[in-house]
C-alpha cells in the first residue's frame, strides 16, 4: 500500500511539473510575442534579403533626320560599406594608409569640401561601421571614370568598399524643340505626357533585378546576386527638327509680338499624314513662353471660320448651290430666331458663293446652311460625321482630344444650332482634326490617319515600321473637289481675299483664315473686352501639295491684332516659305547635272551625316573602318574615301575640329565637357584651344568659321 502511494505521488508530481512548464512555455512565447515581437522582427530584418528592380536603360527618341529628342545620360550615385572585410583587414591598414590620398582627390574633384572635411567624414562613417553610406549622388560619366581611378577605389569593391550605383537621367537635347510632343518621362510611369507615355512599353525594356541584404539599417548588395535588365528600345518619330524649328520660330515671334495667350502650330505631310512638326506654346506668369500643353491635338475650341469648308463640302456634295450662286449678305448682318450674326466687313449684297468663301461672310454661310438644312438637320450632321469632325484623329499619342458636334437628337440642339454651327460655333474641334479635312482636300480628296511614330529601332536596326494609312478614300468627287480648291485659292489669290495681302509671287498656297470670339472658361463670351481666336489653315504649293499647316493662336485683351488674316496667316506664310526654300524647290535638283571636281577636299564628320551627303550626290565611297561614329573623309574626282577617326567625347585632351562643320564641332566640344563660342559660318578654321592639350571642366573655346 505504501508503494502504491508511493508511486501514485511522483506521477501526479510528474503531471504537476508538466503543466507548469507548459504554463512557462505558452507564458513565455505570449511575452515574445507581445512584449518582444519588434524586436526579434527588426533582427530578423538585419539578415532578410529581398530583391529590387533594377531599372533598364531607357530608349530613346529620335526625329526622322536622326536627331536625338530624348534620351537617358547615366548618372552615378557612390555609396561606401564600410563594413567591408577586406576594408577593415588587418585593422583597417588598408583604409588607413589611402585615407589622406583619397581626401585629396575628392576634394579636388567635387570641390565642395576641402581635403580635410573628406578625411573626417570618411575616419567618422569607418568607426561607425556605416554599411551603404551615400557618399555622393548624381555624379556624371566624366566624374566618374576619374573617381574610379583614385587611390582605394581602384581596388575594388570588396576592398575599398565603394559600391556604384548607375541609373539614368531623361534629358531633352533641344530643350523647347517638339517638348510637350515628346514629352516628359518621370519616376512614376503614369505620370508620363507625350511619346514617353504613348511608347513606354517600348521605350522602358525590361526590369532586371538585384539581391541585396539589409545591413545596419541599409540595404547592401550581394555580391552575384544579379540579373542584368534589358534595355529599351529607340523611338523614330515623323518630326523634322528643322521643320519643328521653323515652326517654333515663327509662332514664338508672332506670339510674343501680340502678346497672345498660347498658341500651336502643326505642319503635316500631305501624302502619308506625317506630323512633321507641333509647335505649342502656352504664356508663362513671367511673360515668357514655353511648351506648357500639346494645344494642337489636345485642346478643343469653337474654332471660327475655318470651319467653313466642312460646310462649303456639305452644300457643293448635296448639289445646294455652286461656286457661282448668287447669296444675298444683307448688308453684314442678319438675325436667327433671334440671335444676330455679323460679318467683319459690313455692307456686303449680293455676291458668288466663292467671293463670300473669300471674304468669309458669316452670313452668307449662315444663310445657305439654314436655307438647306433646317428641315433635315441629320443630313448637315452626316457630312460633318463623314468627315470625322466627331471622331478622334486616331493619332499615335495619348492625350489628343476628341472633339464634338452636337447631335440634332441631343438636348443642346437648338433651331440657331445649323447657322451657327455653319460658320464656326456651336461645336468643340481640335486643330488637328480640322487640318486633316483641309489635307484631304490637298491630296486629292484622300483623308490620311496623322501619325507620329514612324518605327521602332533596336541597335540602329529598325525592327518595326509604321506606314500611312487611309482613313477616307474619298471625302467627295473630284468636281466637288476642284471647286473646293477654287475657292481656298480665292481667299488668298481674289483681291479682297482675306489673305491676299500675303499671296507670294514665288509659289501658289490656299488655305482659309478663321477669327472666332472666345468663351472665358465659365463666364460665357466676354462682351466688353472680347477675346478672339485667329487661324490660319492651309496648305502649298498648289499644283502638288507637300505641306498643309494649320495655325491657331489665343490672343488676349492686351493683342495689337485679333484677325486670323494679321495674327496666324503670317506665321503660315513664313513657315511656307523657308518650306519651300528649303523642302520643295529643290526638289528638282539633279546631282548628275553637277560638273565632276579634281580639287582634293578633307573634312571631318559624323559617318552617317557624310554617307548621307555622298548618297545624294552619288559619289563612289570606301571606308576603312567597321566601327567608331567620326570619319576623316578624303574626296577627289567624284570618290569619297572614310578614315576611321580616334575623336572621343570621353577623350582627355583637346580633339582637333578644324574642317569640321559647326553642328559636329559643337556636339563633340561640350559633351567632352568644354564652353563653345562660335563665330562665322561654313567649317572651322581655328580653335582657340591646340589639339591634345588638357583641358578643365568647363573651360571656354573659341571657334572660327569660314
Amino acid at each position: 500500500m505504501d508503494i502504491k502511494k508511493d508511486i501514485l505521488w511522483r506521477v501526479h508530481l510528474s503531471f504537476l511539473l508538466i503543466i507548469l512548464l507548459g504554463v512557462v512555455v505558452l507564458g513565455r512565447a505570449i511575452y515574445i510575442q507581445r512584449v518582444q515581437g519588434d524586436y526579434w522582427k527588426s533582427m530578423a530584418n538585419k539578415q532578410h534579403l529581398k530583391y529590387f528592380d533594377i531599372d533598364a536603360e531607357r530608349g530613346s527618341i529620335y526625329s526622322e533626320d536622326g536627331n536625338m529628342l530624348s534620351t537617358s545620360i547615366p548618372v552615378f550615385d557612390i555609396y561606401v560599406d564600410f563594413g567591408a572585410d577586406g576594408l577593415r583587414d588587418k585593422d583597417g591598414k588598408r583604409f588607413y594608409k589611402n585615407l589622406d590620398s583619397l581626401s585629396i582627390c575628392l576634394a579636388d574633384l567635387f570641390k565642395d569640401a576641402n581635403a580635410a572635411s573628406y578625411k573626417k567624414l570618411l575616419l567618422t562613417q569607418y568607426k561607425k561601421r556605416a554599411r551603404y553610406f551615400a557618399l555622393k549622388k548624381k555624379i556624371s560619366f566624366s566624374d566618374y571614370q576619374e573617381l574610379k581611378d583614385f587611390p582605394l577605389v581602384r581596388e575594388g569593391r570588396n576592398k575599398s568598399g565603394f559600391i556604384i550605383d548607375v541609373r539614368d537621367n531623361r534629358v531633352n537635347p533641344y530643350v523647347l524643340l517638339a517638348n510637350r510632343t515628346i514629352g516628359l518621362s518621370r519616376g512614376d510611369t503614369s505620370k508620363n505626357v507625350g511619346l514617353e507615355r504613348s511608347c513606354d512599353s517600348v521605350l522602358k525594356g525590361q526590369t532586371g533585378q538585384r539581391l541585396m541584404r539589409y545591413m545596419a539599417g541599409a540595404y547592401v548588395p550581394v555580391d552575384g546576386g544579379e540579373i542584368a535588365p534589358e534595355n529599351g528600345k529607340d523611338v523614330i518619330t515623323t518630326i523634322d527638327t528643322y521643320i519643328q524649328d521653323v515652326a517654333e520660330n515663327a509662332l514664338l515671334k508672332m506670339m510674343e509680338q501680340n502678346s497672345s495667350i498660347h498658341g500651336s502650330c502643326i505642319v503635316m505631310e500631305v501624302k502619308t499624314g506625317k506630323i512633321k512638326a507641333v509647335a505649342n506654346l502656352g504664356k508663362r506668369p513671367d511673360g515668357s513662353y514655353w511648351e506648357d500643353y500639346n494645344y494642337g491635338l489636345g485642346m478643343r475650341t469653337e474654332p471660327g471660320s475655318v470651319f467653313k469648308l466642312a460646310t462649303l463640302i456639305s452644300l457643293l456634295k448635296d448639289k445646294y448651290i455652286d461656286t457661282g450662286s448668287i447669296v444675298d449678305c444683307e448688308g453684314g448682318q442678319k438675325s436667327f430666331y433671334g440671335l444676330r450674326i455679323t460679318d467683319s466687313h459690313l455692307g456686303t449684297g449680293k455676291i458668288t458663293v466663292k467671293e463670300a468663301f473669300a471674304i468669309s461672310s458669316n452670313v452668307a454661310f449662315a444663310k445657305l446652311a439654314d436655307e438647306y438644312y433646317h428641315n433635315q438637320p441629320t443630313k448637315f450632321w452626316q457630312h460633318l460625321h463623314d468627315l470625322r469632325l466627331d471622331t478622334t484623329s486616331g493619332i499615335d499619342i495619348v492625350g489628343a482630344a476628341k472633339p464634338f458636334i452636337k447631335k440634332p437628337s441631343g438636348k443642346h440642339w437648338g433651331k440657331t444650332t445649323i447657322p451657327f454651327m455653319a460658320h464656326g460655333y456651336e461645336e468643340l474641334e481640335t486643330p488637328l482634326n480640322l487640318l486633316m479635312v483641309y489635307n484631304a482636300v490637298a491630296n486629292n480628296g484622300t483623308m490620311m490617319k496623322p501619325y507620329l511614330v514612324s518605327a521602332i529601332s533596336e541597335n540602329g536596326e529598325d525592327i518595326k515600321t509604321f506606314k500611312p494609312q487611309v482613313l477616307v478614300d474619298k471625302i467627295c468627287d473630284d468636281e466637288t473637289l476642284g471647286k473646293l480648291k477654287g475657292c481656298l485659292l480665292a481667299v488668298v489669290q481674289s483681291p479682297h481675299g482675306t489673305a491676299h495681302a500675303l499671296e507670294s509671287n514665288v509659289y501658289e498656297f490656299a488655305g482659309k483664315t478663321g477669327t472666332a470670339v472666345s468663351a472665358m472658361d465659365n463666364r460665357g463670351y466676354n462682351k466688353s473686352a472680347k477675346i478672339y481666336q485667329s487661324a490660319f489653315m492651309g496648305y502649298f504649293p498648289v499644283k502638288n501639295p507637300e505641306y498643309s499647316i494649320a495655325i491657331v493662336i489665343q490672343n488676349s485683351s492686351e493683342s495689337k491684332h485679333v484677325y486670323g488674316a494679321s495674327v496666324s496667316a503670317p506665321v503660315f506664310k513664313e513657315v511656307a516659305d523657308k518650306l519651300y526654300a528649303t523642302r520643295v524647290a529643290d526638289k528638282s535638283f539633279d546631282p548628275q547635272t553637277v560638273p565632276q571636281d579634281n580639287d582634293l577636299y578633307k573634312f571631318y564628320g559624323m559617318k552617317k551625316d557624310v554617307n548621307n551627303i555622298f548618297n545624294m550626290f552619288k559619289y563612289k565611297e570606301t571606308d576603312s573602318a567597321s566601327s567608331g561614329s567620326w570619319r576623316t573623309t578624303i574626296l577627289q574626282n567624284g570618290n569619297a574615301k572614310l578614315i576611321a577617326d580616334n575623336i572621343s567625347t570621353s577623350a582627355k585632351t583637346i580633339p582637333d575640329v578644324t574642317g569640321m562643320g559647326l553642328k559636329d564641332a559643337v556636339y563633340l566640344l561640350e559633351n567632352m565637357g568644354l564652353k563653345v563660342s562660335a563665330s562665322g559660318r561654313g567649317k572651322v578654321i581655328y580653335q582657340s584651344l591646340a589639339q591634345n592639350t588638357t583641358f578643365n571642366k568647363g573651360e571656354l573655346i573659341k571657334i572660327q568659321l569660314n
